[in-house]
């Protein structure tokens, strides 16, 4: 408290210059209609612009919380949509009963570790066993197809990419429905993959949409890609072609595992089938 009163009084003299200094300013401005308005115009443009700043730091520290909600909606609207569901469709005697099943639904989950700069390249998740995560499950994110589950525990789960050397999914051409398989291409380019053995009937275009086929953990239709390049297989027998991926791999952030409610019932008639053969 010393040491505070002499600092005081060691610089009173700037102390009270001070003072009157903001005192004749006061009165300069408060009886002068032109700098009173012109003070007024410049502090609500200095308050406004400090409001601006302090909403969008406020913003920023509410983006995780704004991402998850915008997820979540987006799993509840892809829940909901017609190719989540299996028609069961019954013609007898021109009576029509039509009953929808769900076959599809979707776990939302935030990625927390990705690469895409390997040759085999993994993604993990925060959804495990507890959240109904099992090995074996189709990713997708609102882009596109994403991978497979390959790794479960209580609550992480580990995605096998399509960026990687062994991954391979049923595709077909959005237009012809011509049936071949997408997988990575050999430059190990992020961004590209090469859809393999289309029928050579197919005639694709460049810019077509390339799709899930539905034969793979995915329901039909889901995007993969576009095709970029046409080039033909040695012998002709079959066109192989280059194709842009829709999911940019480098920017995940969310992605929706995919349950498919028959896929038990018909691994199990399948496995039937071939033990008769």
């Amino acid at each position: 408290m010393r040491n505070l009163l002499v600092f005081i009084t060691k610089y009173s003299a700037f102390f009270l210059f001070l003072i009157f200094e903001v005192c004749s300013l006061i009165i300069y401005i408060k009886y002068n209609s032109f700098q009173k308005a012109t003070f007024i115009n410049s502090s609500n443009e200095f308050t406004g612009n400090l409001y601006l700043r302090v909403n969008k730091f406020y913003r920023y520290l509410s983006l995780n919380e704004v991402n998850d909600s915008l997820a979540n909606e987006n799993t509840r609207l892809r829940n909901q949509l017609k190719s989540s569901f299996y028609i069961d469709t019954l013609n007898k005697h021109k009576v029509r009963d039509s009953v929808y099943k769900q076959q599809y639904e979707y776990i939302v989950a935030r990625v927390i570790n990705n690469s895409v700069n390997r040759s085999n390249n993994y993604i993990t998740i925060n959804r495990g066993s507890k959240q109904g995560v099992e090995k074996g499950m189709g990713v997708v994110c609102n882009q596109g197809i994403v991978g497979k589950v390959v790794n479960v525990s209580s609550h992480f789960a580990v995605i096998q990419s399509l960026l990687h050397k062994d991954s391979q999914f049923s595709a077909m051409l959005a237009n012809n429905k011509e049936i071949g398989y997408i997988e990575w291409g050999d430059d190990f380019d992020p961004h590209k993959g090469v859809l393999k053995d289309v029928s050579n009937n197919a005639q694709p275009k460049l810019g077509e949409l390339v799709v899930t086929s539905g034969y793979s953990l995915f329901p039909q239709g889901m995007p993969i890609g576009r095709i970029s390049n046409l080039h033909t297989k040695t012998g002709g027998v079959f066109l192989n072609m280059e194709v842009t991926f829709t999911v940019d791999f480098t920017k995940l952030q969310y992605v929706n595992v995919v349950e498919n409610k028959f896929a038990i019932e018909q691994a199990g008639l399948e496995a039937q089938q071939k033990k008769n053969e």
